[in-house]
């Protein structure tokens, strides 16, 4: 990240504690045990100092401390900032799936999301949750994308998963795989693109974003020997992308695509499905990656790991993903800012666009990635 210090610790990042029986607070605690990372923004957690209280005596972390505030207007720039979403007590279960730890990551994620709305933060990260444990009459979601886009007004939206090594989405999400070939349509794969494009351009600040389209049949389905909807749906919707003048390119055999390494030649990549794109982003990122939801008004980064229960509270696990994802989240807040800087000036806009022709016709000679 750039040495902008002053400009980076003015930008305030609300972090949720997701599930208590879990390694939420066990991540978040030791990524802002580091004094260092404070210099960047200001953190506001959501949670319960009582419960903090008792992760930091679990973890033996006895040197580090929350500020307590009473609400994220009141947060202190160089420390660690804690509000509290519940006062009463809060049994903790180390991982076990309880009816309370789902209740207050509901609490934490409700007070965060508001507050976001209303400026009192600039970008929100969450913590772990256990999408069983939190489904009540208020959170009836598969997960945070979800739920998200319905608090937001948001009709679409887009899991975006990103690492060191890819960043990829996918077009139909949290739902059953046997739902998926029902659900691939042009329609649906254009809304996908055009958010992943968008998104690659507004929040990654890339002027002329490439992006790899995966096929949802076995070899894309070999000229619809194995399956027709490569011909008769993503073909179509990859053409129409590329006439209105984004770089979009596939459908590549999932496979190849990964085993020959040419998703390194592109800036971002849409799978058809949940498991087609997540099975190779953690197999790459599992310790690193972060989930980034694409296309809401405001900025949300998450850990790409769960709650881990196995190994709560023993100390084993790492910070990296959850640093990651409040990095990327800092990082997004600060593009969206230039983006807007730049497009607000009709000379900067007009240049995102200069070399395009050529940048498309370079792609199209990219090697194939069949087997």
């Amino acid at each position: 990240m750039e040495n902008q210090t002053d400009k980076q610790a003015s930008i305030r990042i609300g972090i949720t504690h997701g599930d208590v029986n879990g390694i939420g607070y066990e991540v978040i605690m030791k990524t802002l045990a580091d004094v260092r990372v404070l210099e960047f923004f200001t953190p506001v957690v959501y949670g319960s100092s009582k419960v903090a209280s008792y992760h930091r005596k679990a973890l033996d972390l006895h040197d580090f401390n929350f500020n307590i505030v009473k609400s994220a207007e009141y947060a202190q720039e160089g420390k660690a900032n804690l509000m509290n979403i519940y006062q009463q007590e809060i049994k903790i279960d180390l991982g076990q799936c309880t009816e309370i730890a789902g209740e207050v990551a509901f609490l934490a994620l409700e007070a965060a999301t508001e507050d976001l709305k209303k400026g009192h933060i600039d970008a929100l990260v969450t913590a772990p949750i256990n999408k069983q444990n939190i489904q009540s009459e208020a959170f009836q979601f598969p997960g945070h994308t979800e739920y998200l886009s319905e608090k937001f007004g948001v009709r679409e939206s887009l899991m975006l998963m990103v690492s060191h090594h890819m960043r990829i989405g996918v077009i139909t999400g949290h739902v059953p795989l046997s739902k998926v070939p029902a659900m691939v349509s042009k329609e649906l794969i254009l809304k996908k693109t055009r958010l992943m494009h968008q998104s690659l351009l507004r929040d990654f600040g890339i002027r002329k974003p490439r992006i790899a389209v995966l096929g949802l049949n076995p070899h894309s389905g070999d000229q619809g020997v194995i399956g027709t909807e490569e011909q008769e749906v993503i073909i179509p919707a990859i053409q129409q992308a590329f006439d209105e003048g984004m770089l979009v390119f596939g459908p590549y055999p999932a496979d190849g695509f990964f085993g020959s390494a040419s998703f390194r030649q592109f800036d971002g990549i849409l799978a058809m499905y949940h498991d087609q794109g997540l099975i190779p982003f953690k197999a790459l990122s599992f310790k690193s990656g972060v989930n980034f939801t694409a296309g809401l008004p405001y900025v949300r980064t998450s850990p790409a790991h769960g709650t881990a229960y196995d190994i709560a509270g023993k100390n084993d696990a790492s910070p990296d993903a959850f640093r990651e994802a409040v990095y990327l989240a800092i990082d997004v807040v600060r593009n969206r800012r230039m983006y807007e800087e730049i497009t607000a000036n009709p000379l900067s806009a007009s240049s995102l666009d200069a070399d395009t022709d050529s940048d498309r016709n370079a792609l199209k000679e990219l090697p194939e990635t069949g087997d």
